[in-house]
């Protein structure tokens, strides 16, 4: 959430951000209700003061004997005056809550303005594989081998979801590992979380009300199972001050996930591509402002390593204003090359929120010197997502009669296993 003196401090550039992230433009709506609870409270002080005096007098007056009927009667119209006018108050303050909860974070100024196609290519790392055949897509492998069955997946839970068989969840399962030893091993310390949270850890993170569409509630109980461990891992003090030298805060986790994705409808429905529940080891940063855009750039070459262990090809890409998500100032993607179906898939997005997240879970933390508390800066990013990192495995991995080869990397995690065949 976006400070409210710094919304009326920086009008232009905050509208200009929103418009660049095709946000709609609630700004005057907000500024309106400022003014109106400006107003309001300047009108409950002067009366509160009027209060004060009349009951000086009325003190006064019956010290003295005389008789203070009027003034105790013009003292509770007073009274209820003010009354009247904390409720509106709280009404107005519950309003324009509701409306910065819908305003974006602004974007980076190294952000490129436009739509996806502005997106900016940074590096990539890697060849694509070279074969002597002609590749097949992931979900012909992975149903010849019978590692993969998207049809009984269907079946149980409807479309977007499917069944990981035999040396297929081994893989999944290897695969989380081996990245969760990885980043343990590199300074980020292990979290297991909840999979629901409330609706107030949603608002918190940025998912809620913007993508309230594509999240699964459970209305009995008003809670949601997570898109993303990001949620969880980031809310963990959430409300609370933190010690300045807890920064910065790296932690990692595995989870499934679960969007709905509201409107992907009919968009790549075939395998694995875009489902409705995935696993996924994430890495969150709790770090200071200063430091936040170096995090970012090492969280980035956190998530890359794991690509390059598996000797993935991938690109990074920066995105433009109207890719990046709601709360991000500036996000980088990870995709990575599947060569059965010729394509980039993103695998990781690595963003930096700035103190967006921090302020809307009243997340802060004392420096050093006992000063005043400051919000420090959210990031994460996947390190990364299954299973599209496992359909680059299976395509970029795969043998001339149909197997696959197990990256060199993960083949302790597999037990020893080679190949799938």
């Amino acid at each position: 959430m976006l400070d409210l003196k710094f919304i009326r401090d920086n009008v232009e550039a905050v509208r200009q951000g929103t418009v660049n992230k095709n946000e709609e433009d609630r700004l005057d709506d907000l500024l309106q209700l400022d003014d109106k609870r400006r107003s309001i409270i300047a009108d409950v002080e002067k009366l509160k003061h009027e209060k004060n005096v009349a009951s000086q007098n009325i003190a006064r007056a019956k010290k003295a004997g005389e008789d203070a009927a009027d003034a105790i009667a013009a003292m509770r119209e007073v009274s209820n005056r003010v009354q009247s006018l904390d409720t509106e108050l709280r009404e107005v303050e519950t309003q324009m809550r509701e409306l910065q909860l819908r305003i974006p974070n602004i974007p980076h100024p190294d952000v490129p303005i436009g739509d996806e196609s502005q997106n900016k290519d940074i590096r990539s790392w890697g060849e694509k594989p070279d074969y002597g055949f002609t590749p097949k897509p992931h979900w012909e492998i992975g149903e010849a081998l019978g590692i993969f069955k998207g049809e009984a997946g269907a079946s149980i839970s409807g479309s977007g979801f499917f069944i990981l068989g035999r040396t297929g969840a081994q893989m999944q399962r290897a695969l989380i590992n081996y990245m969760i030893d990885y980043h343990c091993n590199n300074g980020y310390v292990e979290q297991r979380v909840p999979y629901l949270v409330t609706r107030q850890t949603m608002q918190g993170t940025g998912q809620l009300p913007k993508l309230a569409e594509d999240m699964y509630h459970i209305e009995a109980d008003d809670l949601y199972l997570i898109p993303t461990a990001e949620v969880p891992l980031t809310s963990i003090d959430a409300g609370n001050i933190i010690k300045a030298d807890q920064l910065p805060t790296r932690m990692v986790a595995y989870t499934p996930c679960f969007r709905r994705e509201a409107g992907a409808h009919g968009k790549d429905t075939r395998g694995m591509i875009r489902v409705h529940q995935f696993d996924k080891v994430e890495l969150v940063k709790i770090v200071d402002p200063e430091t936040s855009y170096d995090e970012l750039e090492s969280l980035v070459t956190d998530a890359e390593a794991i690509l390059q262990a598996l000797k993935l090809p991938y690109r990074v890409r920066m995105l433009a204003s109207g890719d990046l998500s709601f709360a991000a100032a500036q996000c980088y993607d990870l995709e990575v090359y599947a060569a059965g179906i010729d394509t980039w898939l993103e695998v990781s997005s690595c963003s930096n929120f700035e103190d967006f997240q921090a302020r809307r879970m009243n997340l802060r933390c004392r420096p050093a010197d006992g000063g005043k508390p400051f919000y420090p800066h959210t990031l994460n990013g996947s390190a990364l997502a299954l299973p599209r990192t496992m359909i680059a495995i299976w395509e970029n991995y795969q043998t001339p009669d149909g197997g696959i080869r197990i990256p060199e990397a993960l083949v302790p995690y597999m037990g020893g296993l080679t190949e799938i065949h």
